[in-house]
């Protein structure tokens, strides 16, 4: 009976490190170098936070500022073969020639968040830091 509680106690602990972990990994920065459209939201230039729930296709990011939820969109969850060096974001110039937020990329990270198409998004952006 004590070794089958020993089992279940290692089990349960391997399952909430498991947890812990790969909650850890759902939280990152992103710094936006020009007003951005996320989510329908118009963000100002400056440093967030950024959080998500889900894995591959079905990602619901959260955008942060200080501890108010800013913007939310949903985004896809991709493995990058080269990590870049440092966070970057890429963006799409739309029609009216506003910023729409299109990928987060993580340094040092073997994955990166595209995020859902905006309405009106065209062409190619730039990255910030």
């Amino acid at each position: 009976m004590n070794a089958s509680r020993s089992v279940k106690s290692i089990f349960l602990a391997a399952v909430v490190l498991a947890a812990t972990s790969g909650f850890a990994s759902s939280k990152g920065s992103l710094e936006l170098q020009h007003p951005t459209n996320v989510g329908g939201k118009k963000l100002a230039s400056g440093t967030y936070k950024v959080q998500w729930d889900g894995t591959g296709d079905q990602v619901e990011l959260r955008i942060y500022q200080g501890k108010n939820v800013v913007a939310s969109t949903s985004a896809r969850l991709v493995t990058v073969e080269h990590p870049f060096p440092s966070d970057a974001v890429l963006v799409s110039t739309n029609g009216d020639g506003s910023m729409s937020l299109s990928r987060i990329n993580f340094g040092g990270k073997k994955y990166a968040l595209e995020i859902a198409g905006e309405a009106g998004a065209s062409g190619a952006g730039g990255a910030a830091r």
